[in-house]
């Protein structure tokens, strides 16, 4: 059952959930903003849909630390949930619509005797809404309409998978108000995934989705991706002296979505060389044997790609060895070590399409010489355009950030907590 709106503002109002959204965010500094955050919420829905009962869902969005692009070819990762997040205060409607008002975008409605496919979707909020509807109806559970007020923190195009945070909203929404909150964190990763591949039409792998779902820091391996292996990593980087920082550098992903694709094509086309279906079901000792043949097969930049693969497939294992065995500055000489080879030989730091613009180039060239061998950075996420990621020593951070947004402008730099909870229900 859900709970009255009202009883809920004056709850938060009174600071009767603070301990709550201690938990859930991990940093005493938000604490008045995320109070005020949710009682905009609530009151927003009833505006928008009438005086409710209400449930109120949070999916937080993701981080990279280590893996970058080896999700799609079954690789490791290591990611971590933040604490930047969609919320959703809903209401179960029996009209069989599920619709959904985004703060800032308009109200979009989907009807749930309508599941297919439809390609005049593509990119739109709509695809992954019934998308992973129709991913969670396909595996046996029910689904049902509903009235939802979404707001997120979780920048579009910032790198942090604004659309993985948005998908496991509604798988959680689904969840709790048609199957008793007993659909799995993986379960709605999977079928968040199929939403965005079949409904979106984007060709992602399942890091960012998982990543949001789960939540924590985890390594996940995706050797079975319907079956992937989790593992929570018990290391905080605070206890290091150093913070996650997110540099939005305001490039624009418009026109990028070939780029993304290229990436898994041209892996999979060394793959192929050898008779695989993935880069993860042959040993880089064949890819160096052979590389004469399969530059000569699949190009160039496949060849590197797939060597970026596997060097940085296993280098996730290194990475959380140096976390669970305290060694923070080898785990940082790793991160550099990623960053180099997504630099060199996955090549996802700029777009050929434009190369006087190069705004994650620069960003990177700007930590060297902010950080100076003090902290280290990296492309985060997608690449091409979009954000950095940074280990920066505590006492070094108000440098950093000052420098960096003198740059890209103010707020560009997010100062982040590793959240231990994903997709959830809140109240």
């Amino acid at each position: 059952m859900g709970k009255n709106a009202a009883e809920l503002i004056q709850g938060f109002r009174e600071g009767k959930y603070d301990d709550l959204l201690m938990d859930i965010y991990a940093d005493k500094s938000v604490l008045d903003h995320q109070r005020d955050r949710y009682i905009h919420a609530l009151e927003s829905f009833g505006e928008i849909f009438g005086d409710n009962e209400v449930d109120i869902y949070s999916a937080p969005g993701r981080s990279e630390v280590g893996g970058n692009h080896t999700d799609h070819q079954r690789g490791q990762v290591l990611a971590a949930s933040i604490n930047l997040d969609v919320i959703a205060v809903c209401a179960r409607a029996d009209d069989g619509l599920m619709q959904v008002k985004s703060e800032g975008y308009e109200q979009v409605a989907v009807n749930t005797r309508a599941l297919e496919v439809d390609e005049n979707e593509f990119g739109t909020s709509k695809s992954l809404i019934r998308g992973v509807a129709a991913g969670l109806q396909e595996k046996g559970y029910k689904i049902g309409g509903f009235h939802a007020f979404m707001t997120s923190e979780v920048l579009g195009g910032s790198g942090l998978s604004s659309s993985a945070a948005f998908e496991v909203a509604v798988g959680n929404i689904l969840s709790g108000l048609y199957n008793d909150n007993s659909i799995d964190a993986v379960t709605i990763a999977i079928a968040a995934q199929y939403a965005e591949n079949k409904y979106f039409g984007k060709p992602c792998g399942l890091m960012d989705q998982m990543a949001s779902s789960v939540g924590s820091l985890v390594n996940i391996d995706f050797k079975n991706p319907d079956e992937p292996v989790i593992r929570k990593v018990n290391a905080d980087f605070a206890s290091f002296g150093h913070s996650l920082c997110i540099v939005d550098t305001k490039g624009s992903h418009a026109d990028l979505t070939d780029e993304y694709a290229a990436i898994p094509v041209e892996m999979k086309k060394v793959a192929e060389f050898f008779g695989k279906d993935f880069l993860r079901e042959m040993d880089e000792a064949e890819l160096l044997k052979n590389i004469p043949a399969v530059r000569e097969a699949a190009g160039d930049r496949a060849v590197l790609r797939a060597i970026h693969f596997f060097e940085d497939h296993n280098r996730v294992t290194k990475e959380v060895e140096a976390l669970e065995k305290g060694s923070f500055d080898r785990f940082k000489e790793l991160i550099q070590e990623s960053g180099n080879s997504s630099f060199k030989y996955l090549q996802n730091v700029y777009s050929n399409k434009d190369v006087n613009v190069q705004n994650v180039s620069v960003a990177l060239a700007l930590s060297d010489l902010l950080l100076r061998g003090r902290g280290v950075s990296r492309v985060h996420g997608g690449g091409f355009a979009g954000t950095i990621q940074a280990f920066v020593p505590d006492d070094v951070v108000a440098e950093y950030k000052q420098g960096i947004e003198a740059c890209f402008g103010e707020g560009a730099c997010y100062v982040l907590k590793v959240r231990k909870y994903g997709g959830m229900k809140v109240l």
